[in-house]
């Protein structure tokens, strides 16, 4: 149960990790107003989501499952458990659904082409969006992560 229990936190570091640093590095291109860099962030945003934030996932998907198989908690009834899993998957859906068409279209507008000149403004909307929405669903993990450690209050 130890080494499910490392597992699921290796996950929770990785996921939390990835999407508060990777905001970061991208906020930071941004501000240079560097297009290469800006483009260079926003493609490594969605590299490191592969990277970092999947295997994040799944560890914590497998590890949650087989450690609440193993204590006996059900998923009946509202308790921490249900309401972390409702707050997960709404985190997957904000980001499967939102995030991902924004780092795209990010990375789409950052491009350098020779017919495609850097719209700015464009740029900028679509990643004040990924900022909003992106806040969303870093808060809603940190949520989860408290109702982790403090299960006792449901």
């Amino acid at each position: 149960m130890e080494f499910l229990l490392f597992m699921h936190i290796v996950g929770v570091v990785l996921f939390l990790g990835n999407i508060i640093i990777t905001a970061f590095w991208k906020m930071r291109a941004d501000q240079t107003g560097n297009r290469e860099l800006i483009h260079s962030a926003a493609k490594n945003v969605m590299l490191a989501d592969f990277v970092f934030t999947i295997p994040g996932l799944l560890l914590i998907i497998t590890s949650g499952v087989w450690m609440a198989v193993r204590t006996g908690y059900l998923i009946s009834g509202f308790n921490w458990l249900t309401l972390s899993l409702i707050l997960f998957v709404l985190t997957g859906v904000l980001w499967a659904g939102v995030l991902l068409p924004l780092q795209r279209k990010m990375i789409r507008l950052s491009a350098q082409t020779e017919e495609n000149e850097f719209n700015t403004e464009a740029y900028r909307r679509v990643s004040w969006l990924w900022m909003i929405f992106g806040t969303i669903a870093t808060l809603l993990p940190v949520l989860i992560l408290y109702l982790m450690i403090g299960k006792g209050f449901f």
